[in-house]
């Protein structure tokens, strides 16, 4: 049917309407709006992460216009602008009915990284990408909320590995103009500048806005004219440099961060410190009541009922800690404008204030200025307690006032496109019993008319999640044939990276790539961090065994890894080396693969196509993880450690477990059985069960276990539920 052709003013309207949805990340969780981004300029898409910024500025203004004449694509961009419109100016969202007072004067988030998408590489890891799903997850239930970071711009290292196998670092600019982002501008419109005072020098500042739905995130950034050059550069690369680097980045982030606040009048009703980064924002509030006039002891208890610290952290050295002299040298100026002298500050960063050898812990400082505290699953907030004893020593472990409110993820933001679609039309299919948002009465007609209505509710709600177990909505053909395309996609994505890695190998490593990896297998995935403590070869420690498993060709399983180590973390590199090596020149040549340059996208990837998500940390250093969690709505299955969420999350049923819930004293010991007990879940449970079929071909028991994985996982461990958690427990609480 054709359309009446549009008038100049709705032209007009749409692209506008499609420049703010570029600069706006709702559109990296709806499906619709990319799939507009990506047919303007499939390649631009492809090669240019995903980002929708820079596809419009590869289309000019009247191309897009040309486009837009198409009656078909015209009105699905208007579909997904009015999807836009509704989401950003919904009236009664979960915030409205249940924290209104949080709307007036908001949360104030405040992490040293943000991990939103492929577009904006500012994490380095999971903590970024737990605030990034935070944020978007308060954006989702209408919360007043307001991201505090930096704006690397140059990003998380690039990862490239030479022809030792060794990991390679290199770092490209991020070009703001390129970015969903706006600068902060002043009433005049120019750039609001603020400063902040680093060792004796002033240090101006300005800010980014990244629009996160509803919700704003600011990005500090020093790159200004006034500043001399080794300050501009303070905000160059995530965790770059040295210990000086870390603790001027983290002043900038902690008092920067209340002055940008203050300046745009936001007054918050509660500052959350992700992890101890950001602590330094307690001494700012400090500041300013002891200005006002209080005394010392005022100014810390109304700074800690304005505050709450979420700690991610169980390795002691995980925690920031910085020598007097350090402190001195970075805080030397503040420390005249606070009015406090430099040994009491010290000693709010110490368990004991009066030890003149102890190190300022950022920790320490969060813990004492915050009213609650957390830890990020039940037993690392067991572990937290344990940990931190020594500052209460006046109370037992169990009376330590850490608690615990366990991760999640952004379910919609982790959903691959052929799942949100897959789901969605099981959504539109049970829209009687699903009348989410419908009018009393006319469910099937408002379905049909909004087919995308209560998507984001409906895909979150328990209720949805419990019909996995009905094979009248869904039949086990249906999951095995969505399982079977999750599998082949990934296998085509990491052949076609594998044979762009393979363009600077020699003619003799040449794999034959487009007949890599088996789509029949069993594929087992791991990426993640490689910090040592995960332990990612542990598997290859029963070599010969899991080689004669490659080689079963009636019960083939395979692996693929991914993941970047620290740049200073040599014996991380030495992980991956020794992973390459054994997928290049070893007997798991071509059941093996690690693909290059782990980021958000490998990391969909990997999550939807693999059939076993593998997580062997050395138990109890998980403090929660969260790629597991994203592995549940595609019908992958964990097989972890009894460590973090997943000790909350297995119940028997929904997934294989690694040893028992405990672990061996010695680190030689732990490695030596939790090897054993892998590779024993793996041959006994779960190669058995995924090749055990029926006479139609499927793997009965296997498919069983997935409708237990979404039914008992995917709803629970989502940040709806964890930041619902938080504004009940913390953030509402006085």
């Amino acid at each position: 049917m054709s359309m009446t052709p549009l008038t100049a003013n709705e032209l007009d309207g749409l692209v506008t309407g499609l420049s703010k949805l570029a600069r706006n990340l709702w559109w990296t969780w709806d499906q619709e709006a990319q799939e507009i981004f990506a047919e303007l300029s499939p390649r631009c898409w492809q090669n240019l992460y995903h980002n929708a910024v820079a596809v419009l500025r590869e289309v000019s203004d009247y191309e897009l216009r040309v486009r837009l004449q198409d009656a078909d694509f015209a009105q699905r961009v208007q579909k997904v602008l009015k999807s836009f419109e509704a989401y950003l100016t919904e009236p009664n969202t979960w915030a409205h009915q249940h924290a209104p007072e949080l709307i007036r004067n908001p949360v104030a988030y405040f992490s040293a990284e943000f991990g939103f998408h492929e577009t904006l590489p500012i994490a380095a890891g999971g903590l970024g990408i737990l605030a990034g799903d935070h944020a978007k997850s308060a954006s989702d239930l209408g919360l007043g909320f307001a991201g505090i970071s930096l704006f690397y711009r140059e990003g998380y290292f690039q990862q490239a590995i030479n022809q030792d196998n060794w990991q390679t670092e290199y770092y490209t600019l991020l070009n703001p103009k390129n970015l969903p982002l706006e600068p902060v501008l002043d009433a005049q419109g120019n750039p609001l500048i603020c400063s902040v005072d680093i060792t004796m020098t002033q240090v101006y500042f300005q800010a980014w806005r990244v629009n996160v739905g509803r919700i704003p995130v600011y990005l500090l950034d020093t790159n200004r004219p006034e500043n001399p050059q080794h300050f501009r550069d303070l905000t160059l690369r995530v965790y770059g440099g040295d210990s000086t680097t870390r603790i001027m980045q983290e002043v900038l982030l902690g008092i920067g961060g209340v002055r940008l606040l203050r300046a745009l009048g936001v007054q918050p009703s509660v500052f959350h410190m992700n992890e101890g980064h950001a602590a330094f924002l307690t001494l700012e509030l400090m500041r300013e009541k002891l200005n006002e006039g209080k005394s010392v002891g005022e100014a810390l208890a109304q700074t800690r009922q304005q505050c709450i610290f979420t700690t991610h952290t169980p390795v002691e050295a995980g925690h920031d800690r910085f020598n007097a002299e350090l402190m001195d040298y970075a805080l030397h100026k503040f420390c005249s404008q606070i009015k406090l002298p430099l040994a009491d500050l010290l000693g709010l960063g110490k368990v004991n204030p009066k030890d003149p050898n102890e190190p300022f812990c950022m920790t320490v400082l969060a813990l004492k200025a915050s009213r609650a505290a957390n830890g990020v699953s039940e037993l690392h907030g067991r572990v937290s307690r344990h940990m931190w004893q020594p500052l209460y020593p006046k109370l037992p472990v169990d009376q330590v006032p850490i608690g615990h409110i366990t991760n999640g993820i952004h379910l919609l933001g982790w959903m691959k496109g052929p799942v949100r679609r897959f789901w969605r039309h099981k959504l539109a299919d049970g829209r009687e019993e699903f009348p989410l948002d419908a009018p009393a009465g006319d469910s099937t007609r408002f379905w049909r008319e909004n087919p995308g209505a209560g998507w984001d509710k409906a895909i979150n709600s328990p209720d949805f999640w419990k019909k996995m177990a009905d094979p009248a909505f869904i039949s086990d053909e249906e999951i095995w044939a969505l399982r079977y395309r999750l599998r082949r996609e990934l296998i085509e994505f990491a052949r076609r990276r594998l044979s762009v890695q393979g363009q600077r190998l020699t003619q003799a490593d040449f794999i034959a790539f487009d007949q890599l990896l088996n789509p029949d297998a069993l594929t087992i995935g791991f990426a993640r961090r490689f910090a040592t403590y995960k332990r990612a070869p542990l598997i290859f420690q029963q070599f010969e065994n899991i080689v004669r498993l490659t080689r079963d060709r009636s019960r083939p399983i395979q692996f693929i890894f991914a993941g970047k180590a620290h740049p200073r973390d040599d014996d991380g590199k030495r992980f991956i080396q020794h992973i390459i090596h054994l997928s290049k020149y070893s007997d798991m040549q071509g059941h093996l693969v690690f693909i290059e340059n782990y980021d958000v996208h490998v990391a969909r990837q990997m999550v939807s196509g693999c059939d076993i998500w593998l997580n062997n940390p050395r138990r109890p250093l998980e403090a929660s993880g969260t790629s597991g969690m994203k592995a549940g709505c595609h019908g992958c299955l964990n097989l972890s450690i009894l460590d973090g969420w997943w000790r909350e999350g297995y119940d028997g049923t929904n997934g294989f477990a690694i040893g028992t819930d405990a672990h061996a004293e010695t680190v030689e010991e732990q490695d030596r059985q939790d090897s054993a007990n892998l590779y024993k879940a793996l041959t006994e449970q779960v190669i058995p069960t995924f090749f055990e079929r029926d006479a139609q071909g499927l793997p009965r028991k296997w498919i069983q276990m997935i409708r237990r994985a979404m039914i008992t996982l995917v709803p629970q461990f989502s940040t709806r539920r964890m930041v619902k958690e938080y504004t009940e427990k913390y953030y509402l609480a006085k």
